[in-house]
């Protein structure tokens, strides 16, 4: 992986914290709202971490593959991503 491991690491172990905290939550019967609210706060942390990975991977590998000629690969990986975004 070529994303920065201290800055992805952090903010899964957040996100994993938050997640801990949401099924406390649950399981105290909180309000349903705090309780939308944290999984919605534990999502944005997850949504950087899938940016910094994918910005990596376009710095990296996908430059690479670029300018060695071998970008169909990583341009079908990419397109499989978005097909799943579309879901």
């Amino acid at each position: 992986m070529m994303a920065d491991k201290a800055v992805v690491s952090r903010l899964l172990k957040t996100a994993y914290g938050q997640v801990g905290g949401v099924l406390k939550m649950v399981e105290d019967d909180r309000y349903c709202m705090d309780i939308y609210n944290q999984i919605s706060a534990a999502e944005a942390v997850l949504k950087k971490a899938k940016r910094e990975v994918l910005a990596a991977h376009f710095k990296s590998c996908v430059k690479v593959a670029y300018e060695t000629g071998n970008e169909d690969e990583k341009i079908n990986e990419l397109m499989e991503m978005f097909d799943k975004l579309q879901k």
